[in-house]
């Protein structure tokens, strides 16, 4: 039976006042933030803000931030009133969805199809290496969230721009919403560790929960980005995810040298026709490749499948 349809605010004050006031009320809130087009692992944060909090909001915000110009803003999926059907199916429901037009404040800007006309080149690099669609545009952003260490490897090597884009729109998040809890999934490793860095180093007063990862039957990590692989490019791409789990089973078995599961994972990978970005054994902590497990790791993937760009890791704890 479909709850009823949560309240949708566009405006930052309004959000804030509305957080404001249930906050006054002694109701604690949670918030789920995504880039929309939803799937069953963005529902199962929404589940777990019910039972930590008393109010959810789910934002819902493409963030320009985080793509270089050589991205694709404009392909990312998106459905809205799709988004808005999945969140009424759960049995509570949530609260508020926050879907702002933008969360920036530009001098030049001019109208609301600006940010996703970010034009797509190489061109615009100033040097710092460091540049995004905003800073392409010339649109006046200057203030950013770094997290220096735990940015820098991963996906921080291909992607440079992405994790300053992260912390700095989920603060932007936390200080409009302002909740007492926020719930991140763990597909998205990297990017857990760095915004509970965040949250610990900034003092910021909430509480980061993350989710254990959300899968097809046939093992597949749910992304929204899964829409664009063909049928024969998504069956080649179980081989991130099987090989994974053959390493975490091998590494419970005794096999507690990186270099050969590494091997393992990135032969599977490449005998499917994926390109590798990057394979690593880390330290779930500090986000650190180790030679030998020893201690809790993560092992994290990310590969090309076509033209789309899949993540996936698998903890492994060791049992001595």
């Amino acid at each position: 039976m479909a709850t009823k349809k949560p309240e949708i605010i566009t405006d930052k004050n309004q959000m804030r006042n509305w957080s404001r006031a249930m906050r006054s009320l002694g109701k604690t809130i949670g918030l789920v933030p995504t880039m929309g087009y939803l799937h069953e692992g963005h529902l199962s944060l929404v589940k777990q803000s019910h039972r930590y909090a008393n109010l959810t909001v789910v934002s819902i915000y493409v963030n320009p931030g985080q793509f270089s110009p050589s991205e694709d803003l404009s392909s990312y999926p998106s459905d809205f009133d799709g988004d808005i059907r999945k969140l009424m199916s759960l049995s509570k429901g949530v609260d508020v969805v926050f879907h702002p037009a933008n969360l920036y404040d530009y001098k030049t800007y001019k109208n609301s199809n600006d940010i996703n006309d970010c034009k797509r080149s190489e061109s615009g690099n100033t040097g710092s290496g460091v540049v995004s669609c905003l800073e392409e545009k010339g649109i006046g952003h200057e203030t950013w969230v770094r997290v220096e260490r735990l940015e820098k490897g991963l996906c921080g090597k291909s992607r440079p721009v992405f994790f300053r884009g992260v912390a700095t729109i989920v603060s932007k998040l936390f200080n409009v919403v302002e909740p007492d809890f926020a719930f991140f999934g763990k597909k998205d490793y990297q990017q857990f560790r760095v915004i509970q860095q965040m949250v610990r180093d900034l003092d910021f007063g909430i509480e980061v929960i993350g989710s254990e990862i959300v899968r097809d039957e046939d093992g597949l990590a749910l992304s929204s980005r899964n829409v664009h692989l063909s049928p024969e490019e998504r069956e080649k791409a179980l081989s991130i995810s099987k090989s994974l789990f053959r390493a975490k089973c091998s590494a419970e078995k005794g096999q507690i040298n990186c270099k050969e599961l590494r091997g393992l994972v990135i032969q599977a990978i490449n005998d499917t026709g994926g390109r590798i970005d990057y394979a690593e054994i880390v330290d779930q902590e500090s986000l650190e490749a180790v030679e030998e497990i020893k201690s809790p790791v993560v092992f994290c993937v990310a590969a090309w499948f076509g033209n789309v760009r899949l993540i996936d890791n698998m903890e492994i704890s060791i049992h001595n």
